[in-house]
């Protein structure tokens, strides 16, 4: 497992490798699969044995160095996650929380763990309103104490690893921890992430002081970077389990740098990080086209959404109308706002809120997916939340969060047939930008709805003591004949849900392979606005969806979309060539 150190420098020269080769050319020439910008699709790489695909080629090499010691999917994810939190620490860590679809071959059973933070048990639904009683503006909210929550990926990877794992703990958190020691090249992503956020990443002297020099410029890409503190921790954990984490001098400092914020003190305590549990949950499954699309049940609004758009699209002939039709990103994208409306209105923290009991149901889908049937986009006033059947039903308004595109996405496949899609996140870019022994601190709170109410009529996803913000996380497992055919996820904010949803319909209906379909261009409308990814063949759609009623608007959409095809020949992965992930196997 060593070998990931020695193989370190070679990465970048992985990386550019990997992007050379081209797509399978399946796609129409219209929406041909690309990177950001027209960069060229990296091949797909295929496997027999095993398969890891991640967000940074040293943890993928971490990760797959784990499999080929005979470690399990859930040992790669330990590996994985805790250099992800060295290498890539805008996205996740130590101080996030994660959401894990696991497929267990010995049983032929799938379930989820949810990882999420949760709020401290101080929290009310004033958390982030201003003395006036408005929401505070976003980035008010985010940086400092206030919008920490109870990290859950050290509790998540115990959970999993005592349950899953093979090899021993500590020996899966020594890789990252020996690199955190000897040092690693700052990366290109994570020295221009540095560059966007000076202005708020620096105002945190702890934050200053690792992500910027001397002199208060960010590091540029290529600069070794040592973080003793992190190995410190991931030492502590080695040792003491995922209890050395929640309680002791490591839980005390956490506490101390949230509530002993100068300007924007939070309210996280001892109490609240030792309380802090994973929770194991039923997958939540929707059919398509003789598939099953399972992932995350609430919190998580990803499978309700994406199965919501998958049930309401199935009646309309994809296939046929192909990836380049306007009429299919019109059927795409009206499905996608309806279930959006849904999302906004119903889905939160299914322990603390009732949710109708119909949002799948077939019935209210094809009831759904019958405004659709129509020759233009849906004017805003029919775009709106519908009524699934209910076991009691409760009141309900919208309520919309700002949820942000910072996350990472980890899909591994181990020998004996066992598959983990994990999605892991800090929130937003570098979390709260607190740091604290070698890792930030997450903002997840602020994925709550800032206001708890609207015209005195409550909020399903509004800040409650204990609760758990509600997510687009959407690590997704597709199972054919109760066995995995596919397995992805992506980061993006709330864009998550469309991201994958497009890239299932690209791998049942349009047939591409793994590589090809996470590398075809961005179309996506949550809200009414169609947004087409900057640089790409999407753009050439612009008229044509605006001929049929939408506005349009060319944006970067930076997925980091990671999967995994599962067939009788092995296993096919693809890495989002927006980012600087790979997929490595044997």
């Amino acid at each position: 497992m060593i070998g990931v150190l020695a193989r370190a420098a070679l990465m970048a020269l992985a990386v550019a490798v990997a992007t050379m080769g081209a797509a399978a050319q399946q796609a129409s020439d219209v929406l041909a699969p690309e990177g950001a910008s027209g960069v060229a699709a990296k091949a797909p790489v295929h496997a027999k044995r095993h398969m890891v695909v991640a967000a940074n080629p040293i943890a993928a090499e971490a990760g797959l160095d784990v499999l080929r010691a005979g470690g399990t999917a859930a040992d790669a994810l330990v590996a994985i996650q805790a250099m992800l939190g060295l290498v890539e620490p805008q996205s996740s860590g130590l101080g996030g929380g994660a959401f894990l679809v696991w497929f267990d071959a010995a049983t032929g059973t799938l379930t989820t763990f949810d990882g999420r933070e949760t709020a401290p048990a101080a929290a009310t639904g004033t958390l982030f309103l201003d003395a006036s009683g408005k929401p505070l503006d976003f980035f008010d909210a985010v940086i400092g104490g206030r919008s920490v929550g109870v990290p859950g990926v050290p509790r998540l990877l115990e959970t999993v690893h005592a349950r899953f794992g093979k090899r021993p703990w500590a020996e899966l958190l020594e890789p990252a921890a020996q690199l955190a020691e000897t040092g690693f090249a700052v990366s290109e992503r994570m020295s221009a992430m540095i560059a966007d956020d000076a202005g708020r990443l620096d105002r945190e002297p702890s934050a200053r002081a690792y992500f910027f020099d001397a002199a208060g410029a960010p590091l540029p890409a290529g600069t070794t970077l040592h973080n003793p503190a992190y190995a410190a921790s991931l030492r502590l954990m080695a040792s003491g389990g995922a209890d050395a984490f929640y309680k002791g001098p490591l839980a005390d400092a956490i506490v101390a740098a949230v509530q002993g914020h100068p300007t924007n003190p939070g309210l996280l305590s001892r109490e609240d990080m030792a309380a802090h549990t994973v929770k194991e949950r039923a997958a939540v499954c929707a059919p398509y086209r003789g598939f099953e699309v399972c992932g995350m049940g609430p919190p998580s609004s990803g499978a309700i959404a994406i199965g919501q758009i998958l049930g309401m699209v199935e009646p309309f002939p994809l296939r046929g109308l192909g990836p380049d039709d306007p009429v299919a990103w019109r059927v795409i994208g009206d499905a996608t706002r309806l279930a959006f409306a849904d999302r906004e209105r119903y889905v939160a923290d299914g322990d603390f809120v009732r949710m109708p009991a119909g949002l799948l149901d077939p019935g209210y889908l094809a009831a759904r997916s019958a405004l659709i049937r129509r020759p233009t986009a849906l004017p805003p006033e029919a775009a709106t939340a519908g009524e699934p059947p209910w076991d009691k039903a409760e009141l309900r308004i919208d309520g919309v969060p700002a949820e942000m595109p910072s996350t990472s996405h980890v899909t591994i496949v181990d020998d004996q047939g066992n598959v983990a899609a994990m999605t892991t996140s800090v929130e937003n870019a570098f979390g709260s930008r607190l740091m604290v022994a070698g890792f930030l601190l997450n903002n997840q709170l602020t994925d709550f709805s800032f206001a708890p109410t609207e015209e005195g009529t409550a909020v399903a996803n509004r800040v409650e003591a204990g609760k758990r913000p509600r997510s687009s996380m959407s690590p997704t497992v597709v199972l054919k004949d109760g066995r995995p055919a596919y397995a992805l996820g992506s980061p993006g904010g709330s864009r998550i849900i469309p991201f994958v949803a497009k890239t299932l319909i690209a791998l049942i209906d349009w047939d591409l392979d793994m590589q090809a379909a996470v590398s075809m261009p961005h179309l996506a409308n949550r809200f009414g606005t169609y947004e087409l990814e900057e640089g790409t063949a999407a753009v050439s759609l612009a008229a044509d969806l605006e001929a049929l009623g939408y506005k349009t608007a060319v944006r970067e959409l930076n997925s980091g979309l990671h999967g995994i095809a599962i067939g009788l020949e092995g296993l096919t992965g693809g890495a989002d060539p927006r980012r600087e992930g790979v997929a490595l196997g044997d």
